[in-house]
């Protein structure tokens, strides 16, 4: 395939990517955007509701899943040019969640409702916290890469794409997960808490839980001893006050190598 066309298709998942992001901030937060997951009007009762709202949800998680795990990647890319595989990921996910906001089905029914100013100015600001992490956390690894974009772009200067290797980097060493820190406190911290918005609240954290345990058995088949370490001494989601020295991470691991040999 054209290296020109490679690069297109991947400035255009990544655009995607992008529009998609902010338009999730206004979803999940109720504002701007023209559809977000209390606006509407109920036509469903509960139980329908539910249903077609866990069915989008599983639908997400479902695709999410199958097209992360490495074996799927190896038998994908015998179809689909390894400098595509990341944008295509990242296409079908937005698209997934495009489908998500528009068939989403509003369950207005107040779970809690702040009356403060300073309360809602809290949570507001939480949230706003939470979306923050969530963004700056893909640039202290590899923003582009995580979205597709250095690999096309790498493609297209006639360059080979290698996997970057293991290394914490400012969140990182405080929480493993600091992108996944930062969606949950995004989904819960907000002022007015529908039925609707707990069902996405809770969902999505659960998958997140489950998320993290398929990723992390890949992270350590790739990494070894190296993660392993790292996953002992670094909390999952909620941070520490200090992070270790990335020296001393990888020193434990050389010396567990040793011993295991």
């Amino acid at each position: 395939m054209g290296r020109a066309l490679v690069l297109a298709y991947g400035v255009v998942a990544y655009a995607l990517f992008f529009a998609t992001f902010l338009y999730s901030v206004g979803f999940v937060g109720n504002i701007v955007v023209p559809k977000s997951i209390d606006s509407g009007t109920a036509t469903l009762s509960f139980w329908p509701a539910l249903a077609v709202n866990a069915a989008l949800l599983g639908l997400f998680a479902v695709q999410h899943s199958i097209m992360a795990r490495p074996a799927f990647k190896r038998w994908w890319t015998r179809f689909v040019p390894v400098a595509m595989e990341r944008s295509t990921f990242v296409l079908l996910t937005n698209v997934v969640l495009i489908a998500l906001f528009y068939a989403w089905q509003p369950m207005p029914a107040t779970v809690w409702s702040l009356d403060s100013a300073a309360g809602r100015g809290v949570a507001l600001g939480l949230c706003a916290i939470g979306w923050l992490v969530v963004l700056l956390s893909t640039f202290m690894i590899n923003h582009f890469d995580l979205f597709g974009l250095r690999q096309s772009y790498l493609y297209f200067r006639g360059k080979e794409w290698v996997s970057l290797p293991f290394r914490t980097t400012a969140l990182y060493g405080y929480v493993r997960h600091p992108i996944m820190t930062g969606f949950v406190v995004a989904f819960w911290a907000t002022p007015d808490m529908s039925v609707g918005h707990l069902v996405f609240a809770v969902a999505t954290t659960g998958y997140m839980l489950l998320g993290i345990m398929l990723e992390e058995r890949d992270l350590i088949a790739h990494y070894g001893e190296l993660y392993a370490v790292y996953r002992r001494r670094v909390p999952m989601l909620i941070p520490r006050r200090s992070a270790p020295e990335w020296e001393s991470i990888v020193s434990e691991a050389e010396a567990a190598g040793s011993k295991a040999s």
